[in-house]
């Protein structure tokens, strides 16, 4: 991998780092946690459970989103100072640490921009799948089975609970 490659992926993560902050909004998040942390502090929260469990419930996602996008943003600064050492010190295993990093930054960049992509009034709610192999045969049938397994273990793999209604099988 050649410096102009790395300093140009190094801008390009830098570029979707920006679009992913102007789609959060920062400064609106931590505005909305200030008034949060505000309404916490009332000695009065715990009067009505449900409304404290509610705003404790917001803060902490807030922050949470917060706290992602700043050591991200971290990460992605770090990477340039890394790669900067390893060319100086011509250090290959520096050089090394750099290239890993890049690529768990480059993943982690990834996923924080699906999640982003991911953001709207309904998109944290729960989804139901439905696959029908219909009149299609076995060969329908056999499909629709290695669907539900491929989507089974993609939501298993990514940390979402899932469970299976009802199954019919072919005829044979």
């Amino acid at each position: 991998m050649a410096v102009v490659d790395v300093s140009e992926e190094l801008k390009s993560l830098s570029s979707t780092m920006e679009s992913i902050e102007a789609v959060l909004d920062l400064d609106k998040l931590r505005a909305d946690i200030a008034v949060l942390e505000e309404q916490a502090a009332a000695p009065s929260l715990w009067d009505d459970p449900d409304a404290a469990q509610k705003i404790t419930s917001k803060l902490s996602h807030l922050q949470a989103e917060v706290r992602k996008a700043e050591a991200l943003r971290g990460r992605i600064d770090d990477l340039s100072v890394l790669f900067e050492m390893a060319e100086e010190e011509d250090d290959p295993d520096t050089r090394a640490e750099a290239e890993s990093e890049l690529t768990s930054v480059k993943k982690a960049l990834d996923e924080m921009e699906v999640r982003t992509l991911l953001s709207g009034e309904y998109d944290s709610r729960e989804a139901l799948v439905n696959i029908r192999a219909e009149a299609g045969g076995v060969d329908a049938a056999d499909f629709a089975e290695q669907l539900q397994r491929m989507y089974l273990r993609w939501a298993e793999r990514h940390g979402y609970k899932t469970e299976v209604y009802e199954t019919s099988y072919a005829e044979e």
